[in-house]
């Protein structure tokens, strides 16, 4: 049992906070920090934090499940919980509507979260299925924000506004739930080039998702791809950097940026299906098994899925979902990922994934796992963990490629500062717990690379970008 540590306020901003997970987050905070109880199919309910590791206690003789109580970590049910959407239904209506949490629930929580506030979103319809477009009322307003950099100064208002009102003294982390983006043309090699593009007003391909992470670095808030896209690149990695953020740079001076540290996470929450998929493989493997086929599919009916009809948005899925083993070389791996919008089903996704490889002698060897539960009740404890995690680890100082690597057992693909660690989840835990032991002891960490010089590679042409991020990944 560690030391007790007295542990700041922290805040939680979530970008589509009125779709199902964002509502779902906030219920769940009422119910915690109310503690309610309330009536299922199956049994009466206490309130809980089920799923987030960073909240529950580790149980049984070897100890495993949570980490509360072995490490300093924010307490959840203090955090503050707020964000943005691009439409403006109340928040009890948008729970109420989305048929995740039992009723006798959403009754108890309702009103309150109908008078939570619901920030104007950034909206940009090239980047979303046109089956979002007619809902999207509830916008910065033209008129106000006709440039990039006017809409991110939006953004970092809203941001100090948030933590000012609601007494965040902690770490705060911004986290995009919002419909998956296609993915962005837009391509800079040094964060310079990125700030210049949105202070020149640029005609550029820059997508809502980079304006937020952009305003979160400014800010010292932590950013979370919980989405598909390609938020994550070179020149926002730089950005995150504190070493950055403290330089002389005269783009930079432009925007006064905070220089307290923040991390840039994701990319793509692994929440069920794949996390499993990389738990069995991972399994396959260590049997000394060779996969050969692993065939997957998954439907529901929730508005995710609906705006991953359009051809440019699902691109940017099966991009993570399918490249989830690359680390690995299973080069003869033949990994087929089916997704299918089925709007009875609404929320409560069900997938099915067939394991085929071959055994000794090349015999045979088949598995077959079917998961049936809500989306949002598997995403949202991410969420919050991730949060939690952003907090302890701005608290002790850490790099960001180590609390990039720590934390990559949240993403489909890890990137930025995970990029290329091992896809294995118990792997990726055992970094996470290694990583902690050697904080709370008080170690220093192994000397990374600097990212200066790898920058001064970059514009040298001793390197490109993408071997840059792959040196990161390494570090």
């Amino acid at each position: 049992m560690m030391a007790k540590e007295e542990v700041n306020k922290i805040g939680i901003l979530t970008v589509g906070l009125g779709g199902n997970n964002g509502v779902t987050l906030a219920a769940g905070f009422i119910a915690n920090r109310d503690q309610l109880s309330w009536e299922t199919e199956a049994e009466r309910m206490e309130a809980n934090w089920y799923g987030c590791i960073t909240q529950v206690p580790p149980r049984g003789h070897h100890g495993g499940v949570g980490f509360k109580g072995r490490y300093p970590l924010g307490d959840a049910g203090r955090a503050a919980v707020g964000g943005w959407d691009i439409r403006p239904t109340r928040l009890g209506q948008a729970l109420y509507d989305s048929r995740v949490l039992a009723y006798d629930l959403v009754r108890q929580v309702r009103e309150e979260m109908d008078e939570m506030e619901i920030m104007p979103g950034v909206f940009d319809p090239s980047f979303v299925g046109e089956t979002q477009h007619a809902t999207a009322t509830h916008i910065l307003a033209e008129k106000d924000v006709e440039t990039w950099r006017s809409k991110l100064e939006r953004l970092r208002s809203d941001i100090r506004r948030f933590k000012l009102e609601n007494n965040v003294d902690g770490h705060t982390t911004v986290i995009w739930s919002a419909s998956v983006e296609r993915p962005s043309e837009a391509e800079y090699s040094s964060a310079d080039e990125l700030l210049n593009a949105i202070d020149s007003n640029k005609n550029d391909d820059i997508s809502p998702s980079i304006l937020y992470a952009v305003a979160s670095a400014l800010e010292g808030c932590s950013f979370v791809n919980g989405g598909s896209q390609n938020t994550l690149s070179t020149a926002l990695s730089e950005l995150y950097e504190v070493s950055y953020r403290s330089s002389d740079s005269h783009v930079l001076a432009k925007f006064q940026p905070s220089r307290e540290i923040a991390y840039l996470l994701g990319t793509d929450y692994k929440a069920g299906q794949t996390k499993f998929k990389t738990a069995a493989v991972e399994y396959i493997r260590a049997l000394g098994l060779k996969p050969k086929v692993i065939a997957s599919s998954n439907h529901l009916g929730n508005n995710d899925m609906l705006n991953l009809t359009s051809k440019a948005t699902i691109k940017a899925k099966m991009r993570v979902k399918s490249n989830i083993f690359g680390p690995w070389e299973e080069d003869e791996l033949d990994h087929q990922v089916r997704v299918m919008y089925t709007p009875y089903i609404g929320d409560e996704k069900r997938d099915i994934v067939e394991y085929t490889s071959q055994g000794f002698l090349g015999c045979p060897h088949t598995m077959l796992t079917y998961t049936r539960c809500m989306d949002s009740v598997l995403c949202v404890p991410l969420m919050i963990d991730s949060a939690v995690w952003c907090d302890y680890f701005a608290r002790r100082g850490s790099s960001t490629s180590d609390a990039a690597r720590a934390t990559a057992y949240l993403f489909k693909v890890p990137e930025g500062g995970a990029k290329g660690v091992d896809p294995g989840f118990h792997k990726q835990m055992g970094v996470l717990e290694e990583t902690l032991q050697r904080l709370e002891k008080g170690e220093e960490e192994v000397e990374h690379l600097n990212w200066n010089t790898i920058k001064e590679g970059i514009k040298q042409g001793v390197i490109t970008a993408e071997q840059a991020e792959a040196l990161r990944g390494l570090q």
